[in-house]
């Protein structure tokens, strides 16, 4: 699946609406395309992999993987061995995140993560036996770890023997 087509269509989209605002608007509203090309890319593998995921909690003994290839998404079936047990749906978001409150971000960020390969690897599977992308897979294990540790607090400074603390307080 082709992802240039669509931003394309964008790019049309914005020139349409700015072609009577005058050049400067209509220069203004290309450099914004231009600029959102790969935050559009981003978007839009964001929903493909949603769907996939969606689709695949609909499906028994089968996933719908999304993969990228050259930086070109593409659906893939995936059908389970018959004789391996079919992994629990993905438990749904947290309340506070799917009404889009708490502390987290409404928009999303791009990171780049170096795995060693077999970590890698053993990442895949976990996330292939959970109907997961890969992507979606580590989200979803970095919310969870996040989630279960408290607040960080630093340890209290130590102060060795014959050291006093000096200065002035308010109480």
């Amino acid at each position: 699946m082709e992802l240039s087509e669509y931003t394309e269509t964008l790019r049309r989209e914005v020139a349409t609406v700015t072609r009577f605002a005058g050049e400067d608007v209509a220069r203004a509203g290309q450099l914004i395309a231009d600029s959102l090309d790969s935050s559009i890319r981003l978007t839009l593998l964001d929903v493909l992999s949603g769907a996939a995921a969606e689709i695949t909690s609909r499906l028994d003994d089968t996933a719908i993987e999304l993969r990228l290839s050259s930086g070109d998404p593409a659906f893939v079936v995936v059908h389970a061995a018959p004789d391996l047990a079919t992994p629990p749906p993905p438990p749904p978001p947290p309340a506070d995140l799917a009404r889009g409150g708490g502390d987290e971000e409404t928009g999303t960020s791009r990171v780049t993560l170096r795995l060693p390969d077999g970590l890698k690897t053993r990442a895949e599977a976990a996330a292939a036996r959970d109907g997961l992308s890969l992507n979606a897979w580590l989200v979803r294990a970095a919310s969870r770890t996040l989630d279960d540790q408290p607040e960080f607090t630093p340890p209290p400074a130590r102060r060795g023997p014959g050291q006093r603390i000096t200065g002035y307080a308010r109480s």
